[in-house]
């Protein structure tokens, strides 16, 4: 469970270094199983007490414990369900919830407070932190925000090589497939003082040949989203490699017409009549100009002031995968500030109901809409639309259903805001 610090006086006030720096210098030797100990011994220097460590599921529907949790009755810690609590709540608008730690007034002013804090990794929402704090003022809040920064930083240094925790935020069997594409995606959410980056993918468990990819390089946001033909095995390969051939190209330092080639042919190589739709696109985050190659995809959306404003329409290109010669080529575009692109596969607009009614363009772009003149940030209302077309489709999607959706920033937005 971790050293316990060989400071065994009162919690002092002013003992907050020597729980964050005491929890660093235990984290080397210290395994996934054992981090809820550590962090809780740590924590009650300050006087915090019952910290418990949750992180979401792979679908973000409900926010899991940790191994090796327990409540004050030795019991194991439940699940919370992330859309009707409150340690939800902190998950969902990505800021401290206060509440009391029982329903007795008298009990709570004598057990201090509750507070329930989000984990971070950059921007991507790793789950929440919960721990009773002293006076809940602005020093223990601070205090439990400085806390959750530290542990997030140390599950994602625990995160890859621990199969309990891959095991833990998986409620099925996974595919295959999805096992490979999961392992080569990058986080769902990025972002920068001048772009922000939100992804959502599903079928969680059973995704076939949906993928997406992005990087920063200086001023250019590389972007890629990708849709292989089937719903198997071979469909995650074929995107594999699409993902895989891109990256290459990308580090080569080659333009976006010859990156798509270079994915035509490694995708050719392989397969015999598989292929790949796909977008390859680079945004200058200084300047907002967007160019891209299309590859039989459908083409980008721009959102703007809360309409759309422009479907990046043209001639587009062979898939990649026939060694078919393209025309169109290079495409541009310049954005302008606050403006929301949105690339997509066809399982989010033909998401089909059982009685045969197409979720549809229209429908997906007021969903976004909507849900941003809401003030949700991008990955929330990206979570949500998940669900939505999980429900329109009674929770059983026909094809993988995948949306990337980049914000250019203005400068009075250049802040840390998911």
């Amino acid at each position: 469970m971790g050293e316990r610090p060989e400071a065994e006086s009162p919690p002092r006030r002013g003992d907050g270094e020597l729980m964050l720096g005491g929890l660093l210098d235990t984290n080397h030797t210290t395994s996934m199983e054992e981090l809820p100990g550590t962090v809780a011994t740590h924590a009650s220097l300050v006087g915090f007490s019952q910290t418990r460590i949750y992180v979401t599921d792979l679908q973000q529907l409900i926010l899991l414990p940790t191994p090796g949790q327990a409540d004050e009755s030795g019991h194991p810690l439940e699940p919370i369900r992330i859309d009707s609590t409150l340690a939800g709540r902190a998950f969902r608008i990505v800021d401290v919830v206060r509440a009391r730690p029982s329903g007795d007034t008298d009990s709570a002013e004598r057990e201090g407070r509750r507070l329930w804090v989000p984990l971070l990794d950059g921007t991507e929402r790793l789950g929440v932190l919960g721990v009773i704090v002293p006076e809940g003022d602005d020093l223990d809040i601070r205090r439990a925000k400085q806390l959750a920064s530290l542990v997030s930083v140390l599950l994602m240094s625990k995160r890859p090589h621990s199969d309990s925790y891959s095991r833990m935020i998986r409620r099925r069997p996974m595919s295959l497939s999805a096992e490979v594409l999961f392992n080569l995606l990058p986080p769902g959410t990025f972002a920068t003082d001048d772009v922000v980056v939100s992804a959502a993918l599903e079928p969680a468990y059973d995704v076939g040949g949906d993928a997406y990819d992005y990087a920063l390089d200086d001023d250019t946001l590389h972007v890629s989203i990708f849709d292989a033909m089937g719903h198997d095995t071979s469909a995650g390969l074929t995107a594999t490699i699409a993902v895989s051939a891109c990256r290459n190209q990308r580090l080569e330092g080659v333009d976006l017409p010859t990156a798509a080639e270079a994915i035509d042919a490694a995708i050719a190589d392989q397969f015999v009549g598989r292929f790949a739709t796909g977008i390859l696109a680079d945004l200058n985050v200084r300047t907002g100009w967007l160019s891209w190659v299309n590859r039989g995809h459908h083409p980008p959306l721009v959102l703007r002031g809360g309409r759309q404003v422009a479907t990046l329409s043209s001639e587009p290109d062979p898939p990649m995968g026939f060694r078919m010669s393209p025309s169109t080529g290079l495409l541009g575009y310049q954005l302008q500030p606050d403006d929301r692109l949105l690339f997509y596969t066809d399982g989010i607009i033909e998401a089909q109901s059982p009685d045969g009614e197409l979720f549809g363009l229209e429908r997906f772009i007021d969903f976004i809409i909507r849900h941003e003149a809401d003030g949700l940030s991008a990955p929330e209302t990206l979570r949500r639309l998940i669900q939505a077309i999980l429900l329109h489709q009674r929770g059983r999607l026909q094809d993988d259903a995948t949306v990337l959706m980049v914000e250019w920033r203005s400068r009075r937005q250049r802040r840390l805001l998911l």
